[in-house]
């Protein structure tokens, strides 16, 4: 029960995040689906704190709306095989269902690049080949580090300065 209820309040997260159910009419219906959903899975019972947040926890970690597309493009898929199991006979199964797999449509991007950071987590370090090969992008990598968000906004306000527009 613990992984259901906090995954059920971290769904509530994802849904309100996204944006696409901030219209006034359908995140309500959505509240309400969810708080149907939560009675499904009996989520009022007493070992639902024990361990802490499910997903909650992890979207902390998650900062830039970039990062954050990648964690929930892994969560998205996690509620959706949990509803597999579900009487999807209940219109607020179906609903929740349907706007998840919306949600999952516009994540691809951030599936796409979990799996590059999968490929990354892969490779053999250890090969030589591999080793040639990262060597010769080490000065690309780098100067795409140098490039930080800090120095972009020192760049913009030393351009403000100099420019009297």
């Amino acid at each position: 029960m613990t992984c259901q209820t906090y995954s059920l309040f971290a769904l509530s997260v994802i849904m309100i995040y996204f944006g696409h159910f901030g219209n006034s009419l359908i995140l309500p219906q959505l509240q309400k689906d969810i708080d149907q959903l939560k009675d499904d899975f009996n989520s009022s019972h007493s070992d639902v704190a024990e361990g802490g947040p499910i997903f909650t926890g992890k979207l902390k970690n998650w900062t830039e709306r970039n990062e954050k597309r990648i964690i929930l493009s892994q969560i998205v898929p996690m509620y959706l095989k949990m509803l597999e199991n579900t009487d999807k006979s209940k219109d607020h199964v179906r609903h929740i269902r349907e706007e998840l797999y919306t949600l999952q449509e516009s994540l691809s991007d951030g599936s796409r690049k979990m799996k590059d950071l999968r490929d990354l987590e892969k490779l053999q370090m250890t090969d030589l080949k591999i080793q040639r090969k990262a060597v010769n992008e080490l000065f690309s990598v780098l100067q795409k580090l140098a490039e930080t968000p800090a120095s972009h906004k020192r760049k913009r306000s030393q351009f403000q300065r100099s420019c009297r527009c």
